[in-house]
Order: structure tokens, then C-alpha cells, then sequence
């Protein structure tokens, strides 16, 4: 290892400290290293090159903007938790610098997650428009500001699923089951499965069911509207909705590549405290 960066919660007043903490320990074992916001992608974007590894300083959501910018690139990342939960991270603040020491000499594992690729179809001003992304998350239909329900009709491999009349929709990845799709009733998946998850946010009089789907698998979520509504990328790309609009989801070929010290047995031995809330919480 050579090159190391770190990508840092630009709003956390903790992150400077840590990031200087980090910083030295990288300059004591003689390694190249970098710092960037995590939020600002045209200064992070430069640094990638020849980066064997990137320590983001922040919460779930900073290690979810970084995966966006990495796009599938193999280059690992390990989260050190300013955050809430902290499902991703896995370093504490508090940690002496033990852990960090162990992954740069080589002593951790590379924990590959699976992604999801979708495919926006809408008519905006008369015209036809496609964007494509790739989430590490989830990729979520959901109305906008106005209390109202919507109509996400839910395809699964083009038959038909059910007419959610709900808050909306979403499908996740075995990554994003600990994050909103958990909060609307959806199940945890082991983290390293390759299934994926369609679930109804706040349904009413209709079908309320999780489904866990097969990585080959293609979902699709129409909208019926009349009020505005929002698709959501991994909880920070969001682009405007029109009624008739068709998101397709599927299983991405990119990955999401972490770094960890503890064995996989961990994810299951930390759930009961950080879902009963048994940690220090700040903004992540």
C-alpha cells in the first residue's frame, strides 16, 4: 500500500481532528495520503488515481457519496463512524489507531457488496429523457413534499406485482436492508448476499408485503400522479417525477469494495446494539 486517501464529513465538527489523527498515522508509516470532502466530487475525483485505499471520516451517508464517485472502481474503502448507526464503518474515533495500523499492514479482508443499477424513463417538457445510475443503497420512488399518497405499480420480470397506493416504493440491496428498507418493514439481508429487496413505504389498501428477489431479477416501478414525487438515489441524488414516469432496477455488475479488520461474524454480533440504539450518536 502506497496511497492512501481520506474523505472527510465536510459539516462534522469532529472531522478536522480525526482527519489530522489519521493523517499522522498514515506520514509515521511513510505513506502518501490525501484529504478531500466528501461532497465535493471535482476535488475528490483527481485523487483517485493510484489510491490503494480510502478512509472516509463521517457516517453511512459519507461512505455512500464516496461509493458513488468510485463507480464500481476497485478501490476499498474503510469508515471511520462519526455517524449514527454506522452499519458501513467500522473504525470508532476513539480507536488508538490499532485498527487503521492492522488494515495498512495488510491484516484485513475485502468485504465486496453488491450494487443496483437503474434506468429512469420519463417524458419532461414534451421530450423523451433516460438517466442511468448505480446505487450501493437503494433507489427509491417516493412522493415529494405534499402529504399525498402515489401510485407505484410493481413489476417483477414484467409481471405484474401489485398498485402500491403508499408513500411510495423502493428496492435495496442486501447493503441498504439495514437502512430506510428496514425502517419500512423490509428484512435484514446477510451483507454479502446478491439478492435484492422490493418493499412498499407506508401502504394503504394495498398489498404491504416485503419481497426478496433473485439477483437476476428485474423490478420495475411506474408512477401514476398527480402531486409531486421524487426519485431518490442512496438518499442523496434526487431528481424531480412526473406522472408515467418507469424506473427499472436490476442487479449492477459494479461492486462496492470494503476494507475490515473484523471477521464477517461481526455484522451479526453489533446488530442487537446499534438497532437498540446502544451508541454515541452524532450527525453523520
Amino acid at each position: 500500500m502506497k496511497k492512501v486517501g481520506i474523505a472527510y464529513h465536510p459539516h462534522n465538527a469532529r472531522a478536522p481532528e480525526l482527519t489530522r489523527k489519521l493523517a499522522a498515522i498514515l506520514e509515521s508509516q511513510g505513506l502518501k495520503h490525501w484529504q478531500s470532502s466528501a461532497w465535493d466530487e471535482s476535488e475528490l475525483r483527481p485523487h483517485l488515481p493510484g489510491t490503494d485505499l480510502i478512509l472516509t471520516v463521517g457516517g453511512d451517508g459519507t461512505i455512500l457519496r464516496v461509493a458513488q464517485m468510485l463507480d464500481g472502481a476497485p478501490i476499498p474503502i474503510a469508515g471511520v463512524n462519526l455517524g449514527q448507526l454506522g452499519f458501513l464503518t467500522e473504525i470508532s474515533p476513539d480507536d488508538s489507531g490499532e485498527k487503521l495500523l492492522a488494515l495498512l499492514a495488510g491484516k484485513g479482508w475485502c468485504d465486496e457488496r453488491a450494487m443496483l443499477e437503474a434506468e429512469l424513463h420519463q417524458k419532461v417538457n414534451g421530450k423523451k429523457k433516460t438517466l442511468s445510475f448505480h446505487a450501493l443503497n437503494d433507489v427509491v420512488v417516493a412522493r415529494g413534499a405534499i402529504a399525498r399518497i402515489i401510485e407505484v405499480t410493481a413489476s417483477v420480470d414484467g409481471a405484474k406485482v401489485d398498485t402500491y397506493k403508499a408513500d411510495g416504493a423502493l428496492v435495496a440491496s442486501a447493503t441498504g436492508s439495514t437502512g430506510y428498507s428496514l425502517a419500512a418493514g423490509g428484512p435484514i439481508l446477510n451483507p454479502q448476499s446478491t439478492h435484492m429487496l422490493l418493499v412498499p413505504i407506508l401502504p394503504h389498501l394495498s398489498m404491504h408485503y416485503p419481497l426478496v428477489l433473485h439477483p437476476t431479477n428485474v423490478i420495475n416501478l411506474r408512477l401514476a400522479t398527480t402531486s409531486p414525487a421524487t426519485l431518490s438515489i442512496d438518499g442523496h441524488i434526487s431528481i424531480e417525477l412526473h406522472d408515467g414516469a418507469s424506473v427499472t432496477v436490476r442487479a449492477s455488475a459494479k461492486r462496492t469494495h470494503f476494507l475490515r479488520v473484523d471477521p464477517p461474524a461481526h455484522f451479526y454480533a453489533s446488530l442487537g446494539h446499534k438497532l437498540r440504539g446502544d451508541f454515541y450518536a452524532l450527525p453523520d
